[in-house]
């Protein structure tokens, strides 16, 4: 099997079923492809999906990385599409990013351009973050030191330009199959996917941002619906995106 396309759904069926009906009238000819979907014990009821696709039900929320990790273990194609349910692909996104990898053995990893539902730019090609980066896009202080969170977004480069990168964000990118568990697991949910670039990185392949394809990202910042000073007592996954940025720094180092 060429390819597998792998969604972690948790409580988002409504836009799940719209990613997968972008899927479905994308052009996949010539590839042999399987959609696996893992329902991340959250309660949403996809029994009408099951004689489509593959659904994998586990019986407790595993974070991004586990769910994906889960359904990788079960993964037949020899490249592995990691999508949000959150996404919508264009007629040409899937293809053009599985024949790029294919072409390109030296690239580890493969994304395309993330755009928001006016069709604006989201960045998400970025450096590695410094220590500081949670600090500054999480509080007030950002506002002070501007230059360096643009530089961390690579906002001065031009974002219409194929480029190696140092990681994507994990919404969609494309990969060869892994022998071994995908995702770092002591991640439950964010810097999961800056540390599976770092990790591709280290291995001597090139990350690349692809943006001759584009996908729309319906994306709400659900850690970042509070203000700073409440977020920390009052929203879970604050406290986890910050807990997640302790981890990376510990494995990874300060710089």
């Amino acid at each position: 099997m060429d390819l597998s396309i792998i969604i972690v759904n948790y409580k988002s069926k409504m836009k799940l079923l719209n990613c997968l009906a972008s899927i479905k009238q994308a052009d996949l000819t010539g590839l042999n492809y399987e959609v696996i979907i893992i329902e991340n014990a959250s309660g949403d009821d996809l029994i009408d999906l099951k004689d489509q696709y593959k659904i994998i039900i586990s019986e407790r929320n595993l974070g991004m990385g586990g769910g994906n990790n889960l359904g990788i273990k079960s993964a037949q194609g020899e490249f592995i599409l990691i999508s949000n349910p959150d996404i919508v692909y264009q007629t040409n996104t899937i293809k053009k990013l599985f024949n790029y990898l294919k072409n390109n053995p030296q690239v580890g990893l493969v994304g395309p351009q993330l755009l928001n539902p006016d069709n604006s730019l989201q960045y998400s090609c970025l450096r590695f973050p410094k220590f500081y980066i949670p600090l500054l896009r999480r509080t007030f202080v950002g506002r002070f030191f501007s230059k360096a969170l643009n530089y961390y977004l690579m906002a001065e480069n031009n974002h219409q330009e194929i480029m190696e990168v140092d990681w994507l964000l994990g919404a969609c990118f494309m990969l060869k199959k892994p022998a071994i568990d995908l995702f770092d697991e002591r991640y439950f949910m964010y810097f999961e996917d800056v540390d599976l670039c770092r990790q591709i990185k280290k291995a001597g392949n090139k990350v690349i941002y692809y943006p001759l394809v584009a996908v729309i990202h319906d994306h709400i910042r659900a850690s970042a619906q509070k203000p700073w000073h409440r977020a920390l007592f009052q929203d879970s996954l604050a406290r986890e995106h910050l807990k997640s940025a302790g981890r990376y720094f510990y494995k990874w180092g300060l710089k």
